[in-house]
């Protein structure tokens, strides 16, 4: 049985900077996972845990965001360092300031950015051209950073990750990309389940693949949302159109009409499923209320988890290794 409580990596902390969960390996997955346990301990405990203490987190937002903000803003302030918000009205990028001499010129100010923003180009021109650590806030291709806290709501209610299914149904975007690649790193089964049409990218398809031929789990994408919901130990859905998607509204509710969770589809899943969603939802579009709402939901833990697996990612990415004592 896994124990994230106490585990102990037998190499040290590696990488740069968070820009999609394809670079990590299993391990450096777990330490992250093992570090925002014992720092979600702290805070419960009311225990200090400056950790970057001094350090500066510019924090870059040409998406609006509840969670990301908050939970990136709070969880600096409790590692002792200050988060500094940049709207794309605060900055030079809407104005033609290339990424290049943004990174170039914050790398001089501060000590870490987050961008949550469209293109992924842009998170990886930050990386390219910055000399400080990255971290991928969101983009249109992958959130890395909500499926940590989704992997860590999942430990806690589950336990381990091997023998689990997670069940994802509805548009095949950014969560979904991340969910693949994550669950395919860690070895958890994982079936996708879209309208045509709206599957996740392939070449993030044939990424999760051949993971799972690495870590012995299943990866499925099919159009069935009854074969993806069977057994499921995880039921996992996002919004129908995501920020950026508002003109395809319409359309979307038409072709994802047959893909809600509700509670026929859940009772194909096992007896003790949990039901996540990234939040914000739409109860009465891709789930009813009674699911969302319901005794198998564990969104608000998700939410909460924001704050505890980002505070280990900036503690790694931004501090001194070797100093982490908890």
């Amino acid at each position: 049985m896994l124990n994230l409580y106490e585990y102990q990596s037998k190499k040290s902390f590696s990488q740069k900077h968070l820009l999609t969960l394809q670079d990590y390996d299993i391990d450096e997955i777990y330490q992250i996972l093992s570090l925002a346990l014992r720092l979600k301990e702290k805070q419960k405990e009311h225990i200090p845990h400056r950790l970057l203490e001094g350090k500066t987190l510019a924090m870059i937002f040409t998406k609006s965001s509840t969670r990301t903000r908050v939970s990136f803003e709070v969880g600096i302030h409790q590692l002792g360092g200050h988060g500094l918000f940049l709207s794309d009205r605060d900055i030079q990028l809407k104005r033609g300031e290339t990424i290049a001499d943004t990174a170039k010129v914050l790398s001089r100010y501060v000590d870490g950015i987050m961008i949550r923003t469209f293109a992924q180009k842009d998170v990886e021109d930050l990386a390219k051209y910055g000399t400080i650590p990255i971290i991928n806030g969101l983009t249109d291709t992958y959130h890395p950073c909500q499926i940590l806290a989704d992997l860590l709501t999942i430990y806690e209610h589950k336990g381990d990750f091997s023998k689990l299914k997670l069940a994802f149904i509805g548009d095949g975007n950014n969560v979904a990309h991340s969910l693949l690649i994550a669950s395919s790193k860690i070895g958890m089964d994982i079936s996708i389940a879209c309208p045509k049409g709206y599957e996740p990218s392939k070449s993030i398809i044939d990424m999760a693949i051949k993971n799972a031929h690495e870590s012995g789990c299943k990866v499925e994408v099919r159009n069935d949302i009854e074969k993806a919901a069977a057994n499921a130990d995880i039921i996992y859905t996002d919004v129908w159109a995501s920020m950026g998607q508002e003109n395809e509204t319409k359309e979307r509710l038409e072709a994802f009409s047959a893909y809600q969770i509700n509670d026929c589809l859940t009772h194909l899943a096992k007896e003790d499923y949990i039901f996540m969603h990234c939040l914000p939802a739409h109860r009465g579009e891709e789930v009813t209320k009674s699911v969302i709402d319901g005794i198998h939901s564990v969104i608000f833990d998700q939410s909460e988890n924001r704050l505890h697996t980002q505070k280990a990612v900036m503690t790694l990415l931004m501090g001194n290794n070797s100093l982490i004592v908890l």
